[in-house]
């Protein structure tokens, strides 16, 4: 008699779902600050590089198996560090979040592009709702917004000031090129939050999971075995 196994309780959508929330989180501070300096900005992205970094890292052994978790945990170490380099305060310059996200947008987006490439691959001839055919093209999707970020990053130029004045408001401001990169971080990471919490709801058709035999038919079963060992013995005779 077979046992059904029984149900993960942390999937791949709940990790899906987690790294949206902190996305989100990440993107709403970005967006109701109104100090958008160097500072600030490593502070919000350190604390959405950590705790992303962190589920990533307890996806790895809760979620995935020893063959395909090392993508996941590779990924999370990512996040990890650039969380803590970022968290320094030595790095806390213009120079420092620019070199800092840059890198882990780079390196963070193309491991999970090459893992969702590589998934897509070994998934082909599944139909497009299969979860593995799914998550693969998720993570494909999220890889190429992080790659994207980073190469928008590089042509944001440090030193760049403009000084504007609205007239209404009787007062001049000054746009730097941080502001514009740490703007920047914060668009992309609305974009991963709506992204991912759409895939971490989306239904997706369930694995197929062994089922335990019933009563009556465990009860005929095992009168079968009866009879054919009763008859075996007769014969035998």
């Amino acid at each position: 008699m077979t046992k059904a196994p029984a149900a993960r309780s942390f999937e791949v959508r709940h990790v899906q779902l987690a790294r949206a929330a902190f996305a989100a989180i990440a993107a709403i501070m970005v967006t109701f600050s109104p100090d958008h300096s160097a500072a600030i900005g490593l502070s919000i992205f350190s604390g959405y590089a950590m705790a992303t970094g962190l589920v990533l890292l307890a996806a790895g052994w809760f979620v995935y198996t020893v063959d395909t978790r090392w993508p996941t945990v590779v990924l999370g170490a990512l996040f990890v560090i650039a969380g803590l380099a970022s968290g320094v305060a030595l790095f806390r310059s213009v120079t420092g979040f620019f070199v800092t996200v840059i890198i882990w947008a780079l390196l963070a987006g193309l491991v999970e592009t090459i893992t969702g490439a590589r998934g897509l691959r070994a998934a082909h001839g599944l139909p497009k709702s299969d979860a593995a055919r799914s998550e693969s093209r998720d993570g494909l999707t999220v890889g190429i917004l992080t790659i994207v970020l980073g190469l928008g990053l590089l042509f944001v130029p440090t030193q760049y000031a403009l000084q504007y004045t609205i007239d209404d408001a009787n007062a001049t401001f000054t746009l730097t090129g941080i502001i514009i990169g740490v703007g920047i971080f914060g668009g992309y990471a609305a974009i991963v939050a709506v992204y991912l919490a759409i895939a971490g709801l989306s239904p997706r058709r369930p694995a197929a999971v062994a089922t335990e035999p019933s009563g009556a038919a465990a009860a005929e079963s095992a009168d079968a075995d009866a009879r054919e060992s009763a008859n075996n013995e007769r014969g035998t005779a």
